[in-house]
């Protein structure tokens, strides 16, 4: 049971690295680490909204697995 959580958190955990990452609205690298680029803040739609619950999901999933892992480690 422990190698399954274990493999689902990494798979999950690649998965909402990659949904923050197509996040990024900057030219370049400057967009990831918050470099400010003059943009002003628009409202999210189509894709963008899709993107920002797939990234809510996504962590949500990633803490019930981290939590779980750490109850079944406990447990051990």
């Amino acid at each position: 049971m422990e190698t399954y959580i274990s493999i689902a958190l990494i798979i999950t955990s690649i998965a909402l690295v990659i949904s923050i990452v197509l996040q990024s609205k900057g030219a370049g690298l400057g967009g990831l680490t918050g470099v400010d680029t003059g943009g002003v803040f628009t409202a999210r739609r189509g894709i963008e909204k899709t993107l920002f619950w797939v990234t809510l999901v996504l962590s949500m999933v990633f803490f019930v697995l981290a939590i779980t892992a750490v109850i079944i480690a406990a447990h051990l």
